[in-house]
């Protein structure tokens, strides 16, 4: 039975070849027992939660969302574990790129009065939850992701689902 709401981001998804990488890499830790790895078809960069939003307003939030956006490439090269057992992949340096789409974003976002993250933008991929104790290898890759589009996804019990797709600009 469909709902009257759908639990939504926006986000940036991996090439093949990048989300095999990051496997590659991720598959070179340590893991303590008890972390939960995140799916290999899951594995996205989140640009904005948008959380449970009615349905109906799917339409004018993708038209809001539409927009030119620069190609660009995003180097991922640490590992961290943060404080909540999270376990990343992130860029030491984030292109400017990035942080102009994200703030495009959440300003499109707060135009329509929907909810807009205040916490500082931490462009990363997670990699495993509930991993407090896991060891990177020592050394992370320079993985080079060429981002070419941004997505609106949909978030259902175990799956996720594009809604929306929009191409970067070369």
């Amino acid at each position: 039975m469909a709902t009257d709401t759908a639990r939504l981001f926006v986000a940036l998804w991996p090439t093949a070849d990048v989300q095999r990488a990051v496997l590659a890499w991720r598959d070179t830790w340590t893991w303590p027992g008890g972390a939960r790895l995140v799916a290999p078809d899951k594995i996205h960069l989140t640009l904005q939660f948008l959380g449970t939003v009615a349905r109906a307003r799917i339409p004018e939030l993708i038209a809001a969302l539409d927009g030119a956006a620069p190609a660009f490439t995003l180097t991922l090269d640490q590992g961290a574990v943060w404080r909540q057992g999270v376990a990343v992949l992130q860029p030491s340096s984030v292109p400017v790129e990035l942080s102009a789409l994200h703030e495009r974003l959440g300003a499109a976002l707060q135009r329509l009065a929907l909810p807009v993250e205040t916490q500082r933008f931490r462009p990363h991929l997670t990699l495993a939850r509930d991993a407090h104790g896991a060891v990177p290898a020592a050394t992370a890759p320079a993985i080079a992701w060429p981002v070419r589009a941004y997505h609106l996804v949909q978030s259902q019990t175990g799956t996720y689902e594009t809604l929306a797709r929009w191409p970067a600009t070369a």
